[in-house]
């Protein structure tokens, strides 16, 4: 890519500081930037008819000359401006309220292009259109395929069209970053023409192939990135060589309360393969929430230890930290295996002698939260790097704990099943395994659907089950009332049922705007018993596990994705008692309906995650960015599978031959380096 692709948009004419912050505020910063800030739908104004044949409550685009402009002022504070146009056929109105400046962009004479909405009552009308004058320059608003580009109030469609436009006949030299081979191999668009199309198409077929070139272009730097990475891994790195088992870790699989499931014995002999080999292990588990990732992890880290290493279990939350630490501490501590914890809410004097202990070999196994990857944390021999929770952790930070070691082997867990597209593009550096069984005795979740009619029964139900001895969760979209949006608040919510509904049952409030130890202080009551009502945000969405609790009720559900509610409803269903969830919305949207449906059918995350993705598409199947990659700005690998496939293919042969991966890594760095925390030097 040439240096003028990433130039700064305050130089382009007619940009400058002002409007180049409002630019940056819709993620546009560079020259490329303006070219990849793809239409988000089109509208054809090709069509061009004339007057007599417009048709009524159509978007109509017609050619005529300016007539005359008259403005009338009916009554205070009401201005109408109309124009009228006529061609060999009949005459139209146009019409604009308020608008006066209009009047002043028009002279009678003008040749005109009009696209717009047609009203047709005694004469034709039309409102507010749009209009460009025929004057030899470029159409950009009408009288063609018209792009429609994400634009906010004070940054609209014709100066987007106008600045990509520039941009376009100022830089001719777009370089093209694919070989030939791959143009002609997989008959794609040269890289100038694909992006004038997907802005300004010739026709629909050019439209097409433009965005085909471009959504294989994207897709295949991506892969090439993410192979590269997994290449390293394999073959420029000699990783730890761990042994095949012995007595420590036979032992810890014989103490262990329960056999391995089938899917659980087969994922377990991936890792100690992986561990095995010369190769640092780069694996990613991925299995239901309860289906057992856990202790897989546990048997890895007990046989580096056995082998003279350390370990370390990275988690999103000090929650899930203090859970993981007292679940591993009771395998590792009767066989003389030490473990530490290193979180954030540590004293001083406690972090310091965790981090002495860490860097002279006297810890083990340590669990912590990002507080890992800190400079101050150092390992003597550190030999398998655990982290938990996947999605939330980008790719930098996964290799910035794994760099406080050796090449160790890295293990990384998540309980966000992941569709199979998905997983190749979010972790295309990893080899993946997946555990779809859960462990025998499980009773299937219940899980109903219900309106606000029935918010009461629902209520007393968790009355009842209080009385058997059980708990509950409720959880709510918003931590306080908003204006803005209509959702049940937790805060208001817990007001209220203390009040009514669970007035003689003790009840807890947490969300994310509380402080840390007023939050740990409830969910501690919470987990104790103390607590029988937990009323939470999405905080309680990982790393909480209170066996004792039946019942989850999710107020405001049509505000979650599938993934998400999955992961929410996975907080029941631990222990031997039958588990409850019942999602309350009164949203009658027929697409809500189909996703809080899906759930009453089905406990299986990764067939719910398939629902998510097809429903939601890929950009909000996270929620935010947490899987760390950049977001894709033109391709959906859902229904760009095949596209997908090709690219996938094309980087494969390219990673095979230097040379040709020599080629784009200026695009690779360009695009990716900072964001996948890997520059591509030469």
């Amino acid at each position: 890519m040439n240096s003028s692709w990433t130039r700064s948009i305050q130089y382009i004419k007619g940009v400058g500081p002002n409007k180049a912050n409002l630019l940056n505020k819709l993620g546009i910063f560079t020259v490329g930037d303006v070219l990849e800030h793809y239409p988000r739908r089109y509208e054809d104004r090709s069509q061009i008819k004339m007057i007599n044949a417009l048709i009524d409550g159509q978007m109509e685009t017609f050619k005529g000359k300016v007539m005359g402009i008259v403005e009338s002022k009916p009554r205070q504070g009401l201005k109408i401006t109309k124009i009228s146009v006529s061609d060999c056929t009949g005459v139209a109105q146009l019409v604009w309220f308020n608008q006066p400046h209009v009047k002043k962009k028009y002279q009678p004479g003008m040749e005109v292009i009009v696209s717009g909405k047609v009203k047709i009552f005694y004469q034709v009308e039309i409102l507010s259109p749009e209009i460009e004058v025929l004057n030899g320059s470029e159409i950009l608003d009408t009288g063609r395929i018209i792009p429609i580009y994400a634009a906010s109030e004070n940054i609209n469609q014709r100066f987007l069209r106008t600045i990509v436009s520039q941009v376009l006949n100022d830089h001719q030299d777009i370089c093209e970053i694919l070989s030939n081979k791959i143009v002609n191999q997989y008959s794609l668009f040269d890289r100038r023409l694909a992006f004038e199309n997907i802005h300004f198409p010739q026709n629909m077929e050019m439209l097409e192939r433009a965005r085909k070139r471009l959504v294989f272009e994207e897709l295949y730097l991506l892969q090439c990135s993410l192979l590269f990475l997994k290449k390293q891994h394999r073959s420029n790195y000699k990783g730890i060589k761990h042994g095949v088992d012995g007595s420590l870790s036979v032992q810890a699989q014989s103490q262990l309360p329960f056999t391995l499931t089938d899917d659980q014995q087969k994922v377990l002999s991936e890792v100690k393969c992986d561990m095995e080999d010369v190769t640092a292990m780069q694996r990613l588990i991925q299995g239901d929430v309860g289906s057992g990732k856990t202790v897989i992890a546990a048997l890895a880290l007990v046989k580096t230890v056995e082998n003279g290493y350390q370990g370390a279990m990275m988690v999103p939350t000090e929650i899930l930290a203090e859970q993981h630490y007292k679940t591993l501490s009771e395998l590792f501590v009767p066989l003389g295996i030490s473990v530490s914890m290193l979180t954030g809410k540590l004293t001083r004097g406690v972090r310091e002698q965790v981090l002495k202990n860490l860097k002279d070999g006297l810890v083990d196994v340590v669990i912590g939260t990002h507080a890992l990857i800190q400079d101050a944390v150092e390992f003597k021999y550190l030999g398998l790097v655990v982290t938990d929770e996947q999605h939330r952790f980008g790719v930098r930070q996964r290799g910035i704990l794994q760099e406080k070691g050796n090449t160790p082997d890295v293990l990384v867990m998540t309980a966000t099943p992941i569709p199979r597209t998905m997983a190749l593009t979010v972790y295309g550096d990893l080899d993946v395994s997946s555990i779809r069984q859960l462990p025998p005795g499980r009773k299937p979740i219940r899980t109903f659907v219900r309106g606000s009619e029935r918010r009461q029964l629902v209520y007393k139900f968790i009355v009842d089950e209080v009385k058997n001895g059980r708990q509950a969760y409720v959880v709510c979209p918003l931590v306080e009332e908003s204006e803005k949006i209509n959702a049940q608040s937790a805060v208001e919510l817990y007001e209220q049922l203390v009040q009514t509904d669970l007035k003689d049952i003790s009840c807890g409030l947490v969300h994310g705007k509380m402080k840390t130890a007023d939050k740990e202080a409830v969910m501690s009551a919470f987990y104790s018993g103390e607590i029988k009502v937990l009323v939470a945000t999405t905080v309680i969405e990982v790393g909480v596990n209170v066996p004792n609790a039946t019942v989850m009720v999710i107020e405001g559900a049509e505000r979650f994705g599938l993934a998400q509610l999955h992961q929410l409803r996975g907080r029941i269903g631990r222990g031997d008692y039958q588990s409850y969830c019942i999602l309350c919305s009164d949203n009658k949207n027929p697409e809500t309906q189909q996703r809080l449906t899906i759930m009453t059918k089905t406990n299986d995350g990764f067939i719910l995650a398939e629902e998510d993705l097809k429903l939601r598409g890929p950009g909000q199947f996270f929620g935010t960015r947490q899987h760390g990659l950049p977001d894709l700005k033109i391709a959906d690998i859902i229904s760009d599978l095949s596209i997908f496939m090709e690219a996938k293919s094309a980087a494969e042969q390219t990673i095979a031959i230097p040379d040709e991966f020599n080629c784009i890594r200026t695009a690779l760095n360009q695009r990716f380096g900072q964001d996948i925390g890997m520059i591509f030097c030469n």
